[in-house]
């Protein structure tokens, strides 16, 4: 049970002050009557409210899927660039999402953005071993032994070591493949590729977890995850565990997915 200024509060009604304001000039409904009193406890999932005979959602966390088109910073704002929160309306905005990791800004596919802190914490630590795929077009062709350089873990120019990876070919020419990673350091993908002598020339990521990029989701469009998709990617994570990771040690927030 909560106060109902609280409870509107949250919802991005207004500050507890405005909230009151809008109670006191007889606004705010409570299962149809005029709500009295800002202080008055109610059950979030069983209260219908409404101001001025429209209904609230009083929902504190959204979830949306993304096609990241190119030309954006995977970011809530930024001086020089345009930032994919930009391609949200209003309403969503109000709700503060921030993207789930990051893309480069060249790179296009499948982003997560949220207000779930905790969730976006699980999908992004390398110890929760959460798959995302992605399908990279290469200056060179595949070979057979980039494929076992990925498995036993590249290793970057800098002496970071990486874990284990899967790339797989997509084509009979060798020049598109698969990768998938169940982490995300800085510009990981590319990294990877250029410590095999090679070039990543296009980067699109098609999944993350259980959740597939919609093939009718056109770039630059985004959509509430639903119900079902949600359920998934909780259930996904929560079925993972944290052991303890002598590659990585504890998770590192910064280690979860660096502008690949």
């Amino acid at each position: 049970m909560e106060r109902l200024d609280k409870i509107l509060s949250r919802a991005r009604v207004g500050s507890r002050k405005e909230v009151r304001a809008l109670i006191k000039k007889g606004r705010v409904f409570v299962h149809g009557t005029p709500a009295k009193d800002p202080g008055a406890l109610y059950d979030k999932e069983t209260l219908d409210v409404c101001i001025d005979e429209a209904p609230i959602d009083l929902s504190e966390y959204i979830y949306l899927m993304m096609h990241k088109p190119k030309g954006l910073l995977s970011a809530t704002r930024d001086e020089a660039d345009g930032v994919v929160c930009d391609l949200l309306t209003p309403k969503d905005r109000a709700f503060d999402p921030f993207p789930v990791g990051r893309l480069d800004k060249d790179t296009t596919g499948l982003l997560l953005l949220t207000n779930d802190g905790e969730l976006n914490h699980r999908l992004l630590s390398p110890r929760w071993h959460v798959d995302k795929v992605y399908r990279a077009y290469l200056r060179d062709p595949f070979t057979r032994a980039d494929s076992l350089r990925f498995r036993d873990g590249i290793v970057l120019e800098d002496g970071t070591q990486c874990r284990p990876a899967n790339m797989e070919l997509l084509d009979p020419e060798g020049h598109q493949v698969a990768i998938t990673l169940q982490e995300g350091k800085f510009h990981q993908v590319k990294r990877m590729v250029a410590a095999l002598g090679n070039e990543v020339l296009e980067l699109h990521r098609c999944s993350f977890g259980p959740l597939t990029l919609p093939e009718e989701l056109p770039e630059g469009a985004y959509s509430p995850l639903t119900p079902a998709e949600l359920l998934l990617l909780k259930e996904h994570v929560a079925s993972k565990k944290a052991p303890s990771d002598p590659l990585h040690g504890a998770a590192d927030p910064s280690n979860g997915d660096g502008l690949l």
